[in-house]
């Protein structure tokens, strides 16, 4: 069972040093209670201590680590019910199911769209994590080939499939550098499967009925010491599967209920035939609360606003995505090129670098560390204002790149002009288009 707030209090070294980041070793054991602090973040604690208090420090669902290398992914380690209480950790893994039933092409094609289907967005590379490898036929050796395909033709994570145990174990042993996820653990299977977890060290799925019986199967496993666990509550209707995702997450995050404490899995690829209906359900489980999603195919259509939903949702709302500050050259500017500058707010940036290059005109674009706020934002708190601008562009090194003295700023900067004139006495200051539509054809008329 989980420690308390004070309990933890008595085995902290009570320095009250505030290296943690809060002023009292009390307040810290009460975030670590809360699950809202690493115990890491103490530098006095002994090694006792941390034993004594691994329990407490470890995140109400466990985090579990599926593939190797560049091409694995972390899901679960979730320590709040919402967003806006901290943050979400580990973002939903994107699956694409194939079976060993699927024609050759069909699988090929399913393949091919895993590995081709990569978005780019506010700096960020979007794409789906693992392909699911499924046995329908319950043929040992297609299962083997399939597995042994796609372990080959990409790089991604895998999910192999399958409630026979020897079956699955055949191709678990084949790819098990790879570090699938096997998938599932069941009531009847329990006992061969966790002999087989146990020989080749792999996460495993587990699949019940019932949260009941998933939790003797979580118990279970725990008591084997197989810890990284997924689960699977067995719930293939919309409404059934939504509610379980939502008694897994309170029940290990409120109630701290450990068995029921891990990432879960789900499967909208098996709640309706309908592609745009099961990218709809999909993007429920992404808010609430999948630690991986499994579709039956990838679909531009779907893939898309899907993991920029993702994106969205993963990013910490106290964290603006920011782009590095600095001078960055647009289609190959010159000594004679236009100087623009604006926030290093990623979306900012991408929208205005996006522009410039639509425009056809070379130029470098001047981005400024305003902690990841957008113009607006980072006007009206200070930190997009004339002496700061200035201060920036004096030390940014442009004046040696350029011939000309003129400086475009953003139209809602407009009322900072008069300032960076001041500022910048041997510098013309132009104010440019308000919005970011609007630049290309200002540009082609900048002089």
């Amino acid at each position: 069972m989980a420690l308390t707030g004070i309990q933890i209090f008595k085995i902290l070294p009570k320095t009250n040093c505030g290296k943690c980041g809060v002023p009292t070793c009390l307040a810290f054991a009460m975030n670590l209670a809360a699950g809202k602090a690493e115990l890491s973040a103490c530098p006095t604690i002994s090694e006792e201590a941390k034993a004594q208090l691994a329990e407490a420090s470890a995140p109400p669902i466990r985090p579990v680590i599926i593939g190797t290398g560049e091409a694995a992914f972390k899901i679960g380690g979730e320590t709040v019910m919402f967003r806006h209480e901290k943050r979400f950790e580990n973002p939903t893994a994107i699956a694409v199911l194939v079976t060993d039933a699927m024609p050759e092409a069909e699988v090929n094609a399913s393949i091919g769209r895993f590995n081709s289907y990569t978005y780019e967005r506010v700096g960020m590379k979007l794409r789906a994590q693992a392909v699911a490898i499924k046995s329908e036929t319950g043929d040992a050796s297609k299962f083997l080939a399939l597995a042994e395909k796609v372990a080959k033709s990409t790089y991604g994570g895998l999910v192999l499939m399958s409630e026979k145990v020897d079956l699955l174990a055949v191709a678990a042993r084949t790819v098990a550098s790879r570090k699938p996820l096997l998938y599932a653990a069941t009531k009847a299977n329990a006992t061969e499967f966790i002999g087989l977890v146990k020989e080749i060290n792999c996460p495993v799925a587990v699949k019940g009925i019932s949260l009941d019986e998933v939790a003797e199967l979580t118990a279970l496993l725990d008591k084997a010491g197989i810890k990284d666990v997924v689960i699977d509550p067995g719930s293939r209707t919309v409404k059934q599967a939504f509610q379980d995702e939502i008694k897994i997450r309170a029940a290990a995050i409120v109630k701290k209920v450990r068995v029921l404490g891990y990432p879960t899995i789900t499967f909208p690829c098996e709640m309706t035939a309908d592609p745009m209906k099961e990218a709809m359900i999909a993007s429920m489980f992404v808010s609430k609360y999948a630690g991986m999603v499994v579709l039956s195919d990838l679909r531009g259509e779907a893939l898309f606003p899907l993991a920029v939903e993702r994106m969205n949702i993963f990013t910490d709302p106290q964290r603006p995505l920011a782009t590095t500050p600095g001078i960055y050259e647009i289609g190959s500017p010159n000594e004679n090129s236009p100087v623009l500058i604006t926030t290093n707010f990623s979306l900012t940036y991408f929208i205005v670098s996006g522009e410039i290059e639509n425009s056809k005109v070379p130029s470098h674009l001047l981005i400024m560390d305003t902690e990841g706020l957008s113009v607006m934002t980072a006007w009206a708190a200070g930190k997009f204002v004339a002496d700061l601008i200035a201060q920036f562009v004096k030390k940014s090194g442009i004046a040696s790149k350029i011939k000309h003295r003129k400086l475009i700023i953003p139209g809602y900067a407009s009322s900072e002009s008069g300032g960076l004139e001041d500022e910048l006495r041997d510098w013309e200051i132009l104010v440019g288009p308000r919005e970011g539509s609007h630049i290309p054809a200002y540009l082609k008329n900048w002089k």
